[in-house]
């Protein structure tokens, strides 16, 4: 028996949570983006626009490398704006559906070569597609933290909330964390 949890799982909890934050972030405001990414990064993110648009960036540029394409450069992304970080985000999340759909099902566990941020890397199609979404889910997590401790509350993005995989959440009355429904 396999109890495996499959790349389109994954996606479509990636799809949600995306959304989740698009939705937020857009009744927050473009202002919302300045948020501090902190003071103790290692220099690439200053504000939660900056780690928004690596997420897209990081998916956009893994799938430039399977295709053997040229990198794309994303550093002219605005970084300041919910709409066009998220049409970006689209656009990358388009490329990388399309990768999934389209490999062929014996390419996926074919180690490749890599030059990556002057490194040599070898790896598969599956292993760096993994690597995509958790990548994200841990992004959105850092951010979800981030607004915390700003003083900004954002809803539940656990995957157990999700839609994906059925089950269902209903909030008890009085409780301000939702719980799971049980079943008798």
């Amino acid at each position: 028996m396999s109890a495996g949890l499959s790349l389109t799982e994954l996606i479509e909890y990636t799809d949600w949570e995306r959304g989740k934050w698009h939705e937020w972030l857009w009744q927050h405001g473009d202002d919302v983006l300045a948020t501090s990414a902190g003071p103790h990064g290692d220099g690439r993110f200053q504000t939660i626009g900056d780690v928004v648009r690596h997420i897209f960036s990081a998916e956009k540029r893994y799938i430039d490398r399977l295709l053997n394409r040229p990198l794309t450069d994303t550093v002219s992304i605005a970084n300041a704006g919910v709409e066009a970080l998220f049409q970006f985000g689209s656009q990358s999340r388009g490329d990388l559906k399309e990768f999934v759909e389209n490999l062929p099902a014996g390419d996926w566990d074919v180690p490749q070569d890599f030059n990556f941020m002057n490194n040599f890397m070898r790896a598969t199609p599956r292993k760096l597609v993994v690597h995509v979404l958790v990548h994200e889910i841990r992004h959105w997590a850092q951010i979800g933290t981030l607004f915390r401790v700003n003083g900004l509350k954002a809803d539940f993005h656990d995957f157990l909330f999700s839609p994906v995989l059925g089950g269902e959440i209903k909030r008890s009355a009085g409780r301000s964390t939702p719980e799971p429904h049980r079943s008798s």
